[in-house]
Order: C-alpha cells, then structure tokens, then sequence
C-alpha cells in the first residue's frame, strides 16, 4: 500500500458535523411526527425521511469505529489486509434501520451524540500515522483505516447532515 496523504482535519469535520446535528434537531421536532418510508431498502425506489436518515447515522456511527479498530488492529505489515465492512445491502444494518426509525427523536439524537463524541475521543487518542492499518472492503478494495474513517464516518456523516437538510427544505 502507498503512502497517502493525510486526510483533511477529520476531527475538525466531525465537530462541524455535530453542530450541523445539532442545529437540525429543533426544526426536525417541529415537523414530528414524520412518516416512516415504506421503501427504505437500497433500490432506486427507495426514500429515507428524517426517521431512517437519523436511525442509519445513529447505528453507522458505533458500526464503523468497531471496523476502525479492527483495522488498525491488524496493522499495515501483512500481506493479506483484514476484511472489513459492509455493503448498503447488509440484512443487518437494513433491520437495525427498520427497528430503530421508530425509537423517539431525541434517542436518535443521542445515539448520534454519542457516536460522533466517541470518534472525537478515538481520534484524540491517535498517534501520527496510527491510521495506517490495512484492510480490504468488499467492494472498495484495500484501504487503509484512516481511509476507512474518512470515507465511511467523515464524509458520510457530511452526506447526511446535507440530505437532512435537503429533507427539511424540500427538495
């Protein structure tokens, strides 16, 4: 695996990404209750409200930091990378999302606190290029866990504070 750069302030993007959290809760309680999505598996049909958005970020959060470690624990020295991951068509992560977008607003909101604080702390704990470990995604390939962090937790939180916030302005 090559060397790559390092990825842009990730603990800087996850505190921006729970104060954009933050600041959706009120406006989100507002408009409860909100319909659950009678599709919200990962077909072209498929619609995600607050409920499913929130429920899928509250559990992805735990999900990934559980990978990140196993990653990291691995190390960069082998020759064969740990599997990690999931793909969006996991029954799991389907059925938590199916069971949890009924749980209260405001156990969402605190599931998904709590996931971003612990990634904080995670990442506070890290050392200079600790986040080399190596692993293989099913369908992305090799990467290293700082990769694994940045695309799955980083980025992705980013994608869902934007799709609350496109569900709340209607588009």
């Amino acid at each position: 695996m090559t060397e790559l750069p390092p990825i842009a302030d990730p603990s800087s993007r996850l505190r921006s990404s729970r104060v954009a959290i933050e600041a959706l809760r009120g406006p989100i309680a507002a408009r409860d209750p909100w319909p659950l999505a009678e599709n919200f598996g990962v077909g072209p049909e498929a619609s995600w409200g607050p409920r499913e958005v929130l429920a899928h970020t509250a559990e992805m959060l735990p999900y990934w930091l559980g990978e990140y470690e196993r990653v990291l624990a691995a190390g960069g020295g082998s020759a064969d990378p740990v599997a990690f991951g999931r793909t969006a068509e996991d029954p799991l992560r389907i059925g938590i999302l199916e069971r949890d977008r009924t749980l209260p607003l405001h156990e969402l909101f605190a599931r998904i606190e709590t996931g971003i604080e612990r990634w904080e702390r995670r990442l506070d704990l890290a050392s200079p290029g600790s986040g080399n470990g190596s692993g293989r995604h099913a369908r992305l390939g090799d990467m290293t866990a700082d990769q694994l962090m940045d695309r799955f937790v980083v980025t992705h939180l980013e994608e869902h504070v934007r799709q609350l916030e496109g569900i709340l302005g209607g588009q």
